[in-house]
């Protein structure tokens, strides 16, 4: 037997897009292999666009298709994409054909091309599938053809249009200053570490977007600023160039063969940056107590500098101490601490009769 063209249909949509799958349309398992002298069925091309990428950028594929077609399609007039393909020749009918319609448009080897629409044309390839399920017709192949792609962190884009129209629409969040999120920012640290710890993907995913979120939020507000504005692209701008300027083992010439020569990479470069007196310039003595102490002996080791224990009674300087020495041996003090903590959580608990 002869292999017949097969349809690709799609069974539902993901993302706005419709995902396909291959059936064939044109005769029943069972049937006599004949030679059919109709016209062929033609073929339909689904036209997929991403509204993250500017329009006019399709992919070589799908301009082949546009210009090879007998017909191209599209059911929104207003679609971003029509302005670009009209200047480049392209004659784009309005019409919003239904399945049995486009089936008749393709006979006698007809291709027609429909560019989908943000939903991804859902009503029309289920009738597709409907009418490929009837077997009374023959069906035309469909192609879903991707003709603009989302590259990786196209979804951030989302959420910057999202955080703007919050921020123009939203009572609460309008009147927000940098001052008055500094306490979530905080907050959304916390709960981060602590879905770390815990192990949670799902909570660590989550607590990774509502630190983003800050990041977002803090670049919407400072757009506004009247004396020194600047906007999230300026903060990512910022953040690589100090990532390629802190690499070079990576960017430039220098060479980084371990963890330790790459921190002191690290270390010397931003010393020269940000013209630094002291190793202890740039430490935030606002953060908890045993990160501080912690910070604090991190830097003087590093440094290579030999400078004794203040001397003195009472806890800090026992828990001083103890920062220092567990900095010296790898363990972050701050972290061993929660963890102790939680166990004595997990105690108090056990003694209330409540589940840890």
């Amino acid at each position: 037997m002869h292999a017949d063209p097969c349809l690709w249909i799609t069974s539902g949509v993901v993302g706005g897009v419709g995902y396909v799958r291959g059936v064939n349309a044109h005769r029943p398992d069972d049937a006599p292999d004949t030679a059919d002298p109709a016209p062929g069925p033609g073929r339909v091309v689904l036209l997929t666009t991403s509204h993250r990428v500017a329009p006019g950028l399709l992919s070589w594929p799908a301009w082949q298709a546009l210009r090879g077609a007998d017909r191209v399609l599209c059911a929104d007039e207003a679609h971003p994409q029509l302005p670009y393909l009209r200047e480049a020749g392209i004659t784009v009918e309005q019409a919003a054909p239904t399945a049995e319609e486009l089936v008749d448009v393709c006979v006698g080897d007809r291709t027609v091309v429909v560019v989908a629409t943000a939903e991804g044309e859902p009503r029309l390839t289920d009738g597709l599938a409907r009418l490929a399920g009837s077997g009374r017709l023959r069906m035309p192949s469909l192609e879903l053809l991707p003709a603009s792609y989302d590259l990786p962190g196209a979804r951030l884009l989302d959420l910057i249009q999202v955080m703007d129209r919050i921020r123009e629409e939203c009572p609460w969040s309008s009147r927000q200053t940098h001052k008055g999120l500094a306490k979530y920012g905080i907050e959304e640290a916390y709960e981060l570490v602590e879905a770390i710890e815990e192990g949670d993907r799902d909570e660590l995913r989550e607590e990774l977007g509502d630190v983003l979120l800050q990041v977002v939020f803090h670049s919407r507000i400072a757009e506004e600023d009247p004396e020194a504005p600047f906007s999230i692209d300026d903060v990512a701008a910022t953040i690589v160039t100090k990532l390629i300027h802190r690499h070079p083992h990576v960017f430039g010439d220098a060479t980084a063969t371990t963890p330790e020569e790459v921190k002191e990479h690290w270390l010397r470069t931003k010393a020269v940056e940000k013209r630094r007196e002291s190793v202890t310039d740039g430490i935030p003595l606002g953060q908890p107590g045993l990160a501080l102490a912690s910070k604090l002996a991190s830097r003087v080791r590093t440094a290579d500098l030999d400078v004794p224990l203040p001397a003195g009674d009472g806890i800090g300087y026992a828990l001083l101490a103890m920062a220092v020495r567990a900095e010296a041996e790898g363990v972050d003090p701050e972290a061993a601490l929660r963890a102790a903590a939680r166990s004595y959580r997990d105690a108090v608990r056990a003694a209330e009769g409540l589940d840890a």
